[in-house]
C-alpha cells in the first residue's frame, strides 16, 4: 500500500506547502470586504462561516466525478494515482483557489464574466455557452446516477421514474430558495455522511490489507485504450475539473474573509483528491479478476455496481449501505448547485436581478425542461460530452487566472503551465474522439500541439496589451463602508 498511502500523504503536504505558495503569490487582502457583505441580497450573497462554506464547497465540486471517474480510471492501473496526486496539487486545487479568489475580487462574478473581462468580450459568449451546456449536462448526469444507485439500494421497490422525479423536485427548491435556507442547512449533514463513508472505505482498505497495486507506468487497461489523453478525461473531478469553476462563485459570494480562501477552495479540492484516491484504490483491489474482473463489473452495472460491491465487501451490509448513501449524496449535492449556477450565470449574462422569485422562475423552468429531455439520452454519451466540455472549461479558467496574474506582474506560470498542458489534451482528444473529428491519433497529437502553440501566442499578445492598458483587476469598493 505504499503508493496509496504516500499519495494521500503527498496531497496533505501539498495543501500546507504548495497551497500556501499559491496563496502568497495571489496576495490575500484580509481587510478587503468580500461580496458577501458588499452585495448582500439575502438570496445568493449571504455571509456564512468557514466550516459551512467548506462543506458546501466540497459537496458542490465533488459530484460522482471523484468516485465514478477514479473507478473508471482504475482500469489503467496505478498510473491513475499519479494523475490524481499531481493533477490535484498543481492543477485542480490551483484552478479552484484562483477562480474563487478572482471571483471574490470581482463581485462574485461567474466564469463567463471573468473571461469577458480578462480574455475579451467574445470569450464571454463562448464561455457562457460552454458553462450553461456543462451545467445542464452535470445536472442531468447527477439526476440519473444517484437515482440508479438509490434504485439498487431499495431493491427496485420504488420505480426509477419516481426517484428521478423526487430528485428533480429537490433540485427545483435548491435552485430557487435563498442559499442559506436549504443548502446551508442540509449540507453539513450531507458532508458528514460523505466524509464518514469515504473514510470508512479508506480505513477498511488498510485494515484488511487490500491488495492495492504499487506504482507502475504500465497501462493495464483490458482494452488497451491509450493512457494519453484519455486518462485526463476519465479522471477529472478528482484531479482537475472545469465544473468547479462554475461552483466556486457560489461560495465566493458567501465567504466572509479572503484569508478563508485557501481552506475553502484549495483545501476542499485536496479533500476531493483524497476521496478519489480511496475509490481508485478500492476499484483496483477488491475484485478477484483484477482489471479484467473490474471490467466485467463495470460492463454489468457501471461504476454504481462497483461502488455497491466494493462498499459491501469492505464494510458489510449496514456499513456498505451507508457508504453507498454517502456516494448518492455526492451527485445530488452537485446537481442542485449545477442548476443554481446555471440560473445565476444566465441571469448575470442578461442582467436580470434575482431578488424576485418570478425572475428566478422564468430562468430556471426552461433549464429543468431541457434537462428532463436529456435524461432520456444514453448515459455513456452524455458522460463523454460532459468530460470534454468539463476539461475545456478548466483550460479557460486556468487561462483567465494566468491573465490575471500576468497583468498583476505575479508568477502566472502556476496557472499557465497546467492550462497549456491540458489545452494540448483537450484539442488532441476532440480531434481523435468519435464524438469529435475521428482523426488518427498521430494527426490529433500534431493538431493538439500546433493548436496550443497558436493559442498560447495569442494569449501573450493579449496579456501584454492588457498589462500596458492597466486593465482593472478588481471591482472598486472604496465607497462601501462595512457595518460591523
Amino acid at each position: 500500500m505504499y503508493t496509496f498511502l504516500a499519495g494521500i500523504a503527498l496531497l496533505i503536504v501539498g495543501y500546507f506547502t504548495y497551497g500556501k505558495f499559491v496563496e502568497k503569490i495571489f496576495g490575500v487582502k484580509a481587510d478587503r470586504a468580500t461580496p458577501a457583505y458588499v452585495n448582500n441580497d439575502g438570496i445568493d450573497y449571504v455571509p456564512m462561516s468557514t466550516p459551512k462554506n467548506s462543506l458546501i464547497q466540497l459537496l458542490n465540486i465533488a459530484g460522482t466525478g471523484p468516485v465514478f471517474g477514479p473507478i473508471l480510471g482504475a482500469l489503467y492501473g496505478p498510473v491513475a494515482f499519479i494523475w490524481i496526486v499531481i493533477g490535484c496539487i498543481f492543477a485542480g486545487a490551483v484552478h479552484d483557489y484562483l477562480t474563487g479568489m478572482i471571483s471574490i475580487r470581482n463581485k462574485g462574478a461567474h466564469l463567463p464574466e471573468l473571461a469577458s473581462r480578462f480574455l475579451g468580450k467574445v470569450m464571454k459568449h463562448v464561455v457562457n455557452g460552454f458553462a450553461v451546456l456543462l451545467l445542464l449536462l452535470v445536472g442531468t448526469v447527477f439526476v440519473t446516477t444517484p437515482a440508479s444507485l438509490l434504485h439498487v439500494v431499495m431493491d427496485g421497490k420504488i420505480a426509477l421514474s419516481l426517484i428521478i422525479f423526487a430528485i428533480f423536485a429537490y433540485y427545483v427548491l435548491a435552485t430557487l430558495l435563498p442559499v442559506d435556507k436549504l443548502i446551508g442547512r442540509l449540507y453539513p449533514y450531507f458532508g458528514a455522511l460523505l466524509l464518514i463513508s469515504a473514510l470508512g472505505v479508506g480505513i477498511m482498505l488498510v485494515v484488511t490489507g487490500a491488495p492495492i497495486p504499487e506504482l507502475s507506468l504500465t497501462n493495464f487497461h483490458p482494452d488497451n485504450l491509450p493512457v494519453l489523453p484519455l486518462l485526463f478525461f476519465t479522471i477529472s473531478c478528482g484531479a482537475l475539473s472545469g465544473f468547479h469553476a462554475t461552483q466556486t462563485p457560489i461560495i465566493s459570494r458567501t465567504t466572509q474573509n479572503e484569508k478563508q480562501g485557501r481552506k475553502i477552495f484549495y483545501g476542499m479540492m485536496i479533500t476531493e483528491g483524497v476521496i478519489a484516491m480511496i475509490w481508485a484504490a478500492a476499484a483496483m483491489s477488491v475484485f478477484d479478476g483484477g482489471y479484467a474482473g473490474l471490467k466485467e463489473v463495470l460492463a454489468a452495472g457501471g461504476p454504481g455496481a462497483v461502488v455497491s460491491q466494493a462498499s459491501t465487501a469492505l464494510l458489510g451490509a449496514i456499513g456498505g449501505t451507508l457508504a453507498i448513501l454517502g456516494v448518492v449524496v455526492l451527485p445530488i449535492t452537485s446537481g442542485d448547485t449545477a442548476f443554481r449556477s446555471a440560473r445565476m450565470i444566465i441571469a448575470e449574462y442578461i442582467n436580470v436581478a434575482q431578488k424576485k422569485l418570478s425572475n428566478r422562475l422564468w430562468i430556471a423552468v426552461p433549464l429543468f425542461a431541457v434537462s428532463a429531455v436529456l435524461t432520456q439520452m444514453d448515459f455513456n454519451l452524455l458522460w463523454r460530452y460532459f468530460s470534454w466540455a468539463n476539461q475545456s472549461t478548466a483550460v479557460i479558467a486556468l487561462f483567465v487566472a494566468a491573465m490575471y496574474l500576468y497583468i498583476a506582474k505575479k508568477n502566472y506560470y502556476i496557472a499557465l503551465v497546467p492550462g497549456t498542458f491540458m489545452l494540448v489534451m483537450v484539442i488532441t482528444y476532440i480531434l481523435n474522439a468519435q464524438i469529435g473529428f475521428g482523426l488518427s491519433m498521430n494527426t490529433s497529437w500534431i493538431g493538439g500541439f500546433i493548436g496550443t502553440a497558436v493559442l498560447v501566442v495569442m494569449f501573450f499578445r493579449a496579456a501584454k496589451k492588457a498589462r500596458a492598458n492597466n486593465l482593472p483587476l478588481e471591482e472598486d469598493i472604496s465607497n462601501w463602508n462595512r457595518v460591523a
